[in-house]
C-alpha cells in the first residue's frame, strides 16, 4: 500500500528540519553536551524542564534506556502532561509570573547544576523566569527553543524578553511560528507539529555529546540500559546505587 501523501510530506518536513539541525546547530548542541560533561564530572546535578507537549523531549531524557541515569526532571504540577484537567489549564499556568521561583526555591537544584529548559515559543513566563531564576541561583542554563518566535512574536513576560535571552548555551530547533508543517486543500488550518520529533532528537543529541565528552575525559559516563535485556535491571540497580545522591526520579 502506498503511503498518503501528506503522510510522506510530513516525514520529509522532519528530515529537513533535522538536517538543518543537524549541520547549523552543531556547535551549540555541542556546547551544551560539553557543559553537562563538566556539570556531570564536577559532581553536579542535571534537571530538565518543559511545559505542555514540550515537557515530552524532557521526559524522553529521564530514567531512559541508553540515558544519562543522573538527569531529573524538573516537574511543575500542572504543565508536565495533558493529563491536567481541564487540558487548557497547562497552557494558562505557562502564563502565571512567580510559579517557576517558587518550583525552583523547592527543588533540590543548588549553584553548579544544569538545567535545560525547552519550550517552543520561549515566550511564557513560565519557561522565561524558569531561565532567569536558574541563574540567578547559579545553575547554568541550557536552552531548546525556536528562535523564530523571538522574531516574529512578542514575549509574554512582563521583560519583554524570551528563553534565548536567558541561557548559557541556545540550540535553535528551526520550528516555524504555529508548529505546523504542512498545508492542504480541504484541511482549513495548517497542520503537521513537528517540534516533538525535533527537539527529543536535539536532547538526544546533547546527551550523546555528553556521554562521548566525559568519556574523552577518561570518566565512564552513568549510562542507563534496557531493563528488557538479560543483566539489564541488575546493571540500573548498581548506576543508581552508585549516584544516588544526584538522583532524584526514585523519592
Amino acid at each position: 500500500m502506498s503511503e498518503s501523501k501528506p503522510a510522506g510530506q510530513f516525514f520529509d518536513a522532519a528530515i529537513g528540519l533535522l538536517r538543518r539541525v543537524r549541520d547549523e546547530e552543531a556547535g551549540p548542541v555541542a556546547d551544551a553536551g560539553a557543559m553537562i560533561a563538566d556539570t556531570v564530572a564536577a559532581g553536579g546535578r542535571v534537571f530538565v524542564f518543559g511545559a505542555g507537549h514540550s515537557s515530552l523531549p524532557a521526559q524522553d531524557v529521564v530514567y531512559r534506556a541508553g540515558g544519562l541515569a543522573l538527569v531529573n526532571l524538573l516537574a511543575v504540577p500542572g504543565v508536565v502532561g495533558i493529563d491536567v484537567m481541564p487540558a487548557t489549564l497547562g497552557s494558562a499556568l505557562e502564563r502565571v509570573d512567580g510559579l517557576a521561583g517558587a518550583v525552583l526555591d523547592t527543588s533540590p537544584a543548588r549553584p553548579g547544576d544544569v538545567l535545560v529548559v525547552i519550550s517552543l515559543s520561549g515566550r511564557n513566563s513560565l519557561p522565561v523566569e524558569m531561565a532567569m531564576n536558574a541563574r540567578a541561583i547559579g545553575l547554568k542554563v541550557i536552552g531548546v527553543t525556536s528562535v523564530a518566535y523571538a522574531e516574529e512574536t512578542r514575549s509574554r513576560h512582563a521583560s519583554g524578553t524570551f528563553l534565548k535571552d536567558h541561557c548559557d548555551v541556545v540550540v535553535d530547533t528551526k520550528i516555524t511560528v504555529g508548529d505546523a508543517e504542512l498545508t492542504a486543500e480541504g484541511i482549513a488550518a495548517p497542520f503537521g507539529p513537528a517540534s516533538t520529533v525535533v527537539a527529543s532528537a536535539v536532547m538526544q543529541a546533547v546527551m550523546a555529546a555528553a556521554a562521548g565528552e566525559l568519556a574523552a575525559r577518561g570518566i565512564d559516563p552513568p549510562m542507563l540500559r534496557s531493563g528488557n535485556v538479560d543483566g539489564g535491571h541488575e546493571w540500573n540497580g548498581r548506576v543508581l546505587e552508585e549516584y544516588g545522591d544526584r538522583i532524584f526520579f526514585r523519592h
